[in-house]
């Protein structure tokens, strides 16, 4: 199974995806129990990757109480650190999350992340890594990270915004003492901003871990699909999600349901072929103004 749960659109009561089916009262206790719910019903189906962060809320949270509760051994986990969560639960803050890649910032989340889910962290990952991150000249950050990465830690790093190529470039080259840091990215690539599949497919033949993010491109190919995805016979999200299983480079692609329903019909994507569209894809610098206008609902 090359399906990742991701649990960016659960751990909180708002996020930017469309089609969030979420109760209208999200208090923690409502999101903790749909969380478990989701967690439950993607073991069940065989998915046994988790993705979370930081700055999901209370995700890294509900999914260690799940892991408790549940036992479950054979859960492969991982987190970023890099934004923090400050939208103190409420829909309509004006702010929702800070992001910071500074040594203080990784440090006290690394500690944060560790203190709830342990060893259990197989990858940890800078969250949203762009080309203007501090991140690249910031060498006693490079150097935490270098450490962590020589004591057996795999790090990684996802990506956004319309240079995400060449961040996925800049960032598998680091490297301190002869320590290669990130041996994994994690990228976006739909149906409509394909763009940094040639970094990508790089990576992958570099022997990185290569996996997609916002498939979906945040619910967007699933509510409001092109005319040509839409006339597809099959639900246009298993569509995208097939699409984005298609790529040779990709080792994991991820789903992010807020529902079991939506679960289901995300995970039918493994059993269609490539689908066969012709190209919806946007200008980058156009799909990404979309996407930073997206409201939190």
């Amino acid at each position: 199974m090359r399906f990742t749960l991701g649990l960016a659109a659960l751990g909180r009561p708002a996020y930017l995806n469309l089609g969030r089916d979420l109760p209208t009262h999200r208090d923690v206790e409502t999101l903790r129990s749909t969380t478990w719910d989701v967690l439950d019903a993607a073991y069940t189906a065989g998915v046994r990757r988790v993705d979370t962060a930081r700055s999901y809320g209370r995700a890294e949270e509900f999914l260690a109480g799940w892991l408790d509760v549940r036992g479950h051994e054979d859960v492969t986990v991982s987190s970023k650190w890099g934004y923090t969560y400050v939208g103190d639960w409420r829909m309509d803050a004006k702010v929702h999350e800070v992001k910071e890649h500074t040594l203080s910032r990784f440090r006290s989340q690394w500690s944060e992340t560790r203190a709830l889910l342990g060893s259990r962290v197989a990858l940890y990952q800078v969250h949203s890594l762009t080309v203007d991150s501090p991140l690249f000249t910031d060498e006693p950050l490079l150097d935490a990270l270098a450490e962590l990465a020589d004591s057996g830690q795999r790090l990684g790093f996802s990506t956004s915004g319309p240079a995400q190529a060449e961040a996925v470039r800049r960032g598998l080259a680091l490297e301190r003492g002869g320590v290669t840091i990130f041996t994994a990215v994690q990228s976006t690539w739909n149906l409509l901003e394909p763009s940094a599949a040639p970094a990508l497919t790089e990576a992958h033949a570099a022997g990185a871990h290569v996996a997609i993010k916002e498939a979906l491109a945040n619910g967007r190919l699933a509510v409001t699909p092109p005319a040509d995805l839409a006339a597809h016979p099959e639900p246009p999200d298993a569509v995208a999600l097939a699409a984005a299983l298609a790529q040779p480079w990709a080792d994991a692609v991820l789903i992010g349901p807020v529902t079991t329903a939506q679960l289901t019909s995300n995970l039918r994507a493994a059993d269609l072929d490539p689908p066969n569209l012709p190209d919806l894809s946007e200008p980058p610098t156009e799909y990404w103004a979309t996407r930073s206008h997206l409201p939190w609902t």
